[in-house]
């Protein structure tokens, strides 16, 4: 079996934005878990709050390392794998990547080390800001970094122009690139996702004390929060999701369809709960649910 430049260039980008996206959601799920942690201790000043927020830092440094590795990796392959397509909207899809270097990921770096290093040289007002600033540069990151997908999505504000012996696409209003129409509800999906993502390798970490019966205060008061988040955050991913839905529908019918398993056209298309090809008989198995 062979491949062909383009089949190989799609898996090995996959393999690496897979690995990739692993490690994001947990830095921006556990950045908002970190907060509300050390928030606690400085209001109550009990010292299983400091144990809590001391320990899931060292994970928190741990995740983040690598997903800033794989990251780079990962905006290396536009280049590498899709030079003609970044040539063609580099100026465009290369200023959200841009602005998510200087706004967010530097915001994040500048005050991760007072973040790990700063116990015992910074005031803890000091080091609380600095878990704030580093957990609103995660969001920033997500934010300026799903604006690029989106755009991808539902471009707009754009127009193809000569340049050289070829054309290029350039932006003719740089905020409406931004807010794009599908980029409002993916940034506030793809947010949600990561609280739940996070909080929930919180509880599952915590789960595993307490059936061990180790750290159990510990565990109990990181679980509890961490669960409370994850409810929260649960809950609102059902609007989000269905909004996000809503806004597919809108622009990206073909999407849609493709991924309903619709192949006709036809009036009160039923909800297809399973769908499969029989590859004899040439036709769709579908399981269906038809609202009255």
């Amino acid at each position: 079996m062979s491949f062909d430049v383009e089949t190989l260039s799609r898996i090995q980008f996959a393999f690496t934005i897979m690995f990739h996206y692993i490690f994001p959601p947990f830095s921006i799920g556990m950045g908002l878990l970190l907060v509300i942690y050390e928030t606690l201790y400085i209001k109550t000043r009990k010292k299983v709050y400091e144990n809590i927020t001391r320990f899931w830092i060292k994970i928190f440094a741990a995740n983040f390392s690598v997903g800033v590795a794989s990251g780079i990796v990962m905006e290396f392959e536009f280049g590498t794998n899709w030079s003609t397509y970044s040539r063609f909207v580099g100026d465009i899809f290369g200023s959200p990547l841009a602005a998510e270097g200087i706004f967010a990921f530097f915001l994040e770096s500048g005050f991760l080390a007072n973040l790990l290093f700063g116990w015992n040289r910074v005031k803890p007002g000091v080091h609380l800001f600095s878990t704030i600033m580093v957990f609103v540069g995660s969001m920033m990151s997500a934010f300026w970094i799903v604006v690029a997908n989106s755009w991808q999505h539902t471009p707009v504000a754009y127009e193809i122009v000569q340049h050289g012996e070829g054309m290029r696409a350039v932006i003719t209003d740089f905020w409406a690139m931004v807010f794009n129409p599908s980029a409002p509800i993916r940034v506030t999906h793809t947010l949600i996702g990561a609280f739940i993502q996070g909080s929930f390798l919180v509880l599952s970490v915590s789960a595993y004390y307490l059936l061990k019966n180790k750290y159990v205060e510990f565990a109990q008061r990181s679980f509890a929060i961490a669960l409370f988040v994850a409810a929260i955050a649960s809950v609102s991913q059902l609007v989000a999701g269905h909004e996000h839905g809503k806004v597919v529908a809108e622009h990206q019918i073909v999407k849609l369809v493709a991924y309903e398993g619709i192949n006709e056209t036809r009036k009160g298309t039923p909800l297809t709960i399973m769908n499969w090809i029989d590859s004899d008989q040439q036709k769709h198995i579908e399981l269906k649910f038809q609202a009255c």
